[in-house]
């Protein structure tokens, strides 16, 4: 299922998800101007492929604003030289062990969920995250019981998979 966002859509994303995005730019480009562009990206991004996107989540506009900020500092450095390799520390030592962590999961949950159906995704959160039985979460997704049991075992089952072994 291919989402399609309609202008008041696309404003309740900016909204909510904005201030966090912009907060990630500076934290890693450390220039107001470059971050406002680089927030900017983050949506125009998102805008251009939201048929590809199966769900717009906190950990989607993070991770891609991060990968934006990258590939700028990456840019900047093709251009004029700076040095990466001292930028790139410096964000090291910005991190704490719990964005790192955070990051991590994000980029996993990723991985995980982009060869899948949208379905295992919401089903994986309806059960794991809202703590719904797996009755509950059959009668919101509109499958049987033994429908939603099937798919939880294929995907923890493909996340092992994904994870080797670590999930």
């Amino acid at each position: 299922m291919k989402t399609s966002f309609t202008n008041n859509d696309f404003s309740e994303l900016y909204q909510k998800y904005g201030p966090m995005v912009l907060r990630r730019c500076r934290a890693i480009l450390k220039d107001e101007e470059k971050a406002l562009d680089a927030m900017q990206d983050v949506f125009l991004r998102l805008f251009e492929n939201q048929g590809k996107i199966k769900n717009a989540c906190a950990s989607l506009f993070y991770v891609t604003a991060t990968r934006i900020c990258l590939n700028k500092i990456k840019a900047d450095k093709l251009r004029s030289g700076p040095d990466f390799e001292t930028i790139a520390k410096t964000m090291a030592d910005d991190f704490s062990e719990v964005e790192s962590q955070k990051i991590e999961a994000a980029l996993t949950l990723e991985k995980i969920f982009e060869s899948r159906d949208h379905k295992d995704a919401l089903i994986a959160t309806l059960h794991f995250v809202d703590g719904m039985t797996l009755e509950e979460t059959a009668e919101q997704i509109g499958m049987s019981v033994s429908g939603v049991r099937k798919r939880i075992r294929e995907l923890q089952k493909h996340s092992l998979k994904i994870t080797g072994g670590l999930a």
